[in-house]
């Protein structure tokens, strides 16, 4: 897990701990997970048997609830694997843990179909595997209930300011493959002086316009992804809402139909720096190039050059400085 010193490994004992001192709404049950690659066949094996154990341990401490504390439901993790690989964890679940198990949490859309028919009727949390709207969606299609969002994060660092709604929009002219939202790194916005959204009634797009953002971010301020962040929690609020909408007017699966042919299958890409990151933000690989560009960078062919040109005087201009080797003009 990460904290502020890092990474670390945390044992099943801490986590119940902390579940019991907490007390969150929510309570996730411990699987045993790999993030990055597919685990081997023996790994496979045995990944039900400790996730069994793990949730038998937590389910023991959880049922110690005092009185007039605040109660904590435990959702079951059903591993990304095959659902003949779990059987006995998953039999488990539908029987000796039923009473206890309150829902179930899912890594991949996938493993719907191994969910144990006697949990069915249980709320599902999608946690992972949600990388644009368009899966947003198609979790929902399959029966997800709650979803985590980690590409809301990324887009935010990245720069960019999303835009989609639900039903999609359709303009009167043909155009196809909306945007599902705007780089706000790109010169255009410089002197821009219209909101993010026209009729978006976030605090960012009532107070400020794009240009303003942009200069935010040309000058590394973290005020300008602190107002990207206010959009795009409105704008994925907005989003939620219009489902909720939809599924009450059982117009679900053609108002996803419809956002699916009328926006960009993918996110645009990141071209700004993002805010700089901490070293425990993340988890670094061999090879990896710097999440964070050097402040400083070697003068290459301009280090002689230096060594034998004259100080500028007080006066001289950018060109001026360019030619001596002291600065470099950008457009």
């Amino acid at each position: 897990m990460i904290t502020s010193l890092g990474y670390g490994m945390l044992e099943c004992e801490a986590y119940t701990e902390a579940v019991q001192k907490l007390r969150p709404d929510i309570a996730i049950g411990m699987g045993d997970l790999l993030f990055g690659h597919e685990p081997g066949v023996k790994r496979k094996e045995v990944m039900g048997d400790r996730t069994l154990a793990w949730m038998k341990m937590l389910a023991a401490r959880m049922e110690d609830q005092g009185a007039g504390t605040p109660t904590t439901v435990l959702f079951a993790p059903i591993l990304p694997i095959e659902a003949e690989q779990q059987s006995w964890y998953l039999d488990s679940l539908g029987d000796e843990l039923k009473a206890m198990v309150s829902g179930v949490a899912l890594y991949d859309t996938g493993s719907v179909d191994a969910i144990p028919d006697n949990l069915r009727n249980l709320p599902r949390l999608l946690s992972g595997d949600v990388s644009s709207p368009q899966k947003i969606l198609n979790a929902i299609s399959l029966g997800v209930d709650i979803l985590t969002i980690p590409f809301l994060n990324e887009v935010t660092d990245a720069g960019i300011a999303l835009l989609f709604s639900i039903p999609a929009s359709s303009p009167s002219n043909t155009e196809v493959d909306l945007p599902l939202g705007v780089d706000m790194w790109s010169s255009s916005h410089s002197t821009d002086l219209t909101p993010i959204q026209e009729e978006c009634k976030c605090y960012t797009c009532t107070q400020h316009h794009r240009a303003y953002i942009k200069h935010l971010l040309d000058a590394k301020e973290m005020l300008g992804w602190v107002l990207l962040q206010i959009h795009n929690l409105h704008a994925t609020d907005q989003f939620f809402e219009a489902i909720r909408a939809s599924i009450k007017q059982g117009t679900f699966e053609p108002d996803r139909k419809a956002f699916s042919k009328r926006y960009a299958a993918e996110l645009p890409a990141k071209t700004g720096q993002g805010p700089r990151v901490r070293g425990y933000q993340f988890k670094s690989e061999k090879g990896q190039r710097k999440k964070n560009p050097a402040p400083y960078r070697a003068l290459g062919d301009r280090k002689e050059r230096l060594a034998e040109a004259t100080l500028p005087s007080p006066n001289a201009d950018a060109k001026e400085l360019e030619l001596q080797g002291f600065a470099e003009m950008l457009a």
